[in-house]
């Protein structure tokens, strides 16, 4: 396992190139700090932005880079100054490993929009030395930015909620859209539009999915519990759902048109954008105007937003619809994730899997 002194390295699947291919690699890990925390990896999501960064896609990658940032391990070793960990607990890592601790958004404990943030992986620690991320054995993190995992819950199935999970839950709580009744819209259905779905419909909300194609409606429908399903190409049934929604979680990751959702909205209705989209979107004025209308974002969430999602989903009793897959398989799984061809969420058994380099 190692002490406190000594160095340690850790073996995880690392992207070398624009390519994005993932092969074994050997590395450092920081000796455990007085407030790290050393973790060994069980799980790890992937997410559509794992793509993005495997293959440059945004023109800011580094390599090698180990991607990964739902991570659900056990407690190894904790450092002298951390107290709410204790080895062998269950606990996650989400998308930051670090904060500067003093701006504004610090100071109110939403250090996710820190201009200072530091990535779980494709960045450098305050040191200089680059961050990696959770398709890995081990990990060191910051106590700060690691988070108990409740009692009851299966590790697998809180994966994709340290970022898929939260990224929905935040602005629901921030702008004021938890209570029931109300109508919301969830454009696209992937890994985080199936966790609109279920939070939201878990608030009580009446939940219309929106998509391009009728192709998911059956599963939207009968295996998420969505109310209402639209297709966004089907003209007659966009204008009869005109000024009906009070917001739209839009989880689209590339461009397209933001008027057709525009006018779905009602008075005040909000239109918060989630995907990580490289090109410009476009939209009218008067589309915003004339309703009143917001097109807003928000960016994951916090470590309390993140304690208080997994809190929810427990007391719910929701559960992740996700394909478990061993690391030999992962070059395979970004492969099908580019296609869209999972449902909803692929999930890394890093535990269960081998890694040699």
């Amino acid at each position: 396992m190692g002490s406190l002194e000594a160095e340690r390295t850790t073996v995880g699947l690392a992207a070398r190139d624009p390519s994005g291919i993932l092969s074994p690699y050997t590395y450092n890990l920081r000796n455990t700090g007085p407030d790290d925390v050393y973790i060994k990896v069980h799980y790890c999501g992937i997410c559509h932005s794992d793509l993005h960064q495997i293959k440059n896609d945004l023109g800011m990658s580094n390599y090698p880079m180990v991607p990964g940032h739902e991570v659900v391990g056990e407690v190894l070793e904790v450092g002298s100054d951390v107290s709410r960990f204790r080895v062998g607990e269950l606990v996650g890592v989400g998308l930051l490993v670090g904060c500067c601790k003093n701006c504004q958004p610090c100071q109110q404990d939403i250090e996710n929009y820190c201009s200072k943030k530091i990535w779980s992986y494709n960045d450098v620690y305050v040191d200089g030395k680059p961050t990696q991320g959770g398709f890995t054995e081990t990990m060191v993190v910051e106590q700060k930015f690691v988070v108990k995992i409740p009692e009851g819950l299966a590790p697998e199935q809180v994966a994709p909620l340290l970022c898929a999970g939260v990224t929905v839950y935040s602005p629901l709580v921030r702008f004021g859209l938890k209570e029931s009744g109300l109508r919301g819209g969830i454009l696209g259905l992937g890994g985080v539009g199936h966790m609109g779905v279920k939070i939201a419909k878990a608030l009580g909300h009446h939940v219309t999915v929106i998509s391009s194609s009728d192709k998911k409606k059956q599963e939207a429908l009968e295996h998420l519990g969505a109310d209402q399903y639209l297709v966004s190409s089907d003209v007659t049934a966009m204008q009869e759902a005109a000024d009906s929604l009070d917001y739209i979680i839009d989880t689209v990751p590339v461009g397209h048109p933001l008027e057709p959702y525009l006018s779905l909205l009602k008075l005040d209705g909000k239109l918060i954008l989630m995907g990580v989209i490289n090109t410009p979107l476009q939209f009218v004025s008067p589309m915003v105007m004339l309703g009143r209308r917001s097109i807003t974002g928000s960016f994951i969430g916090s470590m309390k937003e993140t304690e208080e999602m997994l809190e929810f989903w427990k007391e719910k009793g929701l559960s992740s619809m996700i394909e478990v897959v061993n690391m030999d398989y992962i070059n395979k799984a970004f492969e099908r994730l580019e296609k869209n061809d999972v449902r909803y969420r692929f999930v890394v058994d890093v535990k269960g899997s081998k890694l040699v380099d």
